[in-house]
């Protein structure tokens, strides 16, 4: 045992040392200073207290998709949709939020039901996804892929359409709601607001306690590794699968709905800001483990928040980020591969 966790610690390292080579060599070709821009991107995400409040406000969102994605992992789905239902979670928030603007409600019941209608419409995407797979024979890549370019197309037609500016469609987005509405913050000025980081670290405790102790949690790791074995055994595994898919879809709505209640205040084209695929990177790094997949997911946001320095500082396209965090999450999975070939030897053969 100790052996296997030493040797995943070890073809992790390299994983991270061979995917600095890759950024390295990217920088060199751009005739940068890798030093200085290694250095820069952690001043961009540590240098100060507001910006590490900003890897905290990227941090929450991320955490909260990967939280769902690693419910849909153990069912053994890739649900790529993922990024549709994180705006459809906050289509749903911002028609509620501005259904109870003019009402006498107290702005923590508002903001209450806002939260409750964006888990609606992620749970709502999510289980069309599962439908299509379990009743209609599509595979949730196509499905969700699909689903992610009407949800896309449904968000532009709102904010141009029926919930344009007064006078004016603009890509900054619908009209802001009232002050009242907002998250509160930690400080005036501040996007990080406390209840979302308890959200957050809610949602990734309750997907370990389901995964990791709970009874629905063993039925879907069977149901994850050999459906037809699990249906054998009196285990509903269509019903499991569309279970899971309500699961990452709630979480997924909860995303949507912080990012316009804590975030922007308002809907924008880009809700859902990429983090639904940086999710799935996420939780492939964490191999379905929900402590490691909040470390992952805290290390990606700073890269994407220091990132931000990069030109300002070297005149550095930010995209570095995402060349490190994909060459990571590439040598990672050809690091199992080859681990997974070696133990295969060691058996002589047997899987």
């Amino acid at each position: 045992m100790r052996k296997e966790r030493l040797a995943k610690l070890l073809f992790g390292i390299g994983a991270l040392a061979l995917a600095l080579g890759i950024s390295t060599l990217v920088l060199l070709a751009a005739k940068a200073p890798p030093l200085a821009a290694y250095a820069n991107i952690a001043l961009g995400a540590l240098g100060s207290w507001d910006v590490a409040a900003n890897v905290l406000v990227s941090w929450v969102p991320l955490v909260l998709a990967t939280s769902g994605l690693l419910v849909t992992f153990t069912a053994g789905l890739w649900n790529i949709g993922i990024e549709g239902q994180i705006t459809l979670g906050a289509i749903f928030a911002t028609w509620a939020l501005r259904a109870l603007q003019g009402a006498a409600l107290p702005p923590a019941l508002a903001i209450g039901l806002a939260f409750a209608a964006g888990m609606a419409g992620g749970a709502l995407w999510a289980l069309l996804t599962g439908a299509l797979r379990t009743f209609g024979g599509v595979n949730e890549i196509f499905g969700g892929l699909g689903l992610n370019f009407v949800s896309t197309a449904l968000n532009i037609w709102l904010i141009f359409g029926p919930w344009k500016r007064p006078g004016v469609a603009s890509m900054s987005g619908t009209v802001p709601f009232d002050k009242s509405l907002w998250l509160p913050t930690l400080a005036p000025g501040s996007r990080l607001a406390p209840a979302s980081l308890a959200l957050a670290l809610a949602g990734i405790a309750l997907v370990f306690v389901l995964l990791r102790g709970s009874y629905f949690g063993l039925r879907l790791k069977a149901v994850g590794r050999n459906p037809r074995a699990a249906l054998l055994l009196g285990i509903p595994a269509e019903r499991y699968l569309l279970a899971a898919f309500l699961g990452c879809g709630l979480l997924a709505g909860l995303a949507g709905a912080v990012q316009v209640t804590a975030v922007y205040h308002r809907l924008i084209p880009s809700i859902s800001s990429g983090y639904g695929y940086l999710g799935l990177m996420v939780a492939m790094l964490a191999s379905n483990q929900a402590p490691l997949a909040a470390l992952v997911a805290l290390f990606f946001a700073a890269l994407n928040v220091g990132s931000i320095r990069l030109p300002i500082v070297l005149k550095l396209d930010s995209s570095l980020a995402g060349v490190l965090q994909g060459s990571l999450v590439l040598f990672f999975l050809l690091g199992q591969g080859a681990r997974q070939r070696l133990l295969e030897r060691k058996r002589g053969g047997r899987p």
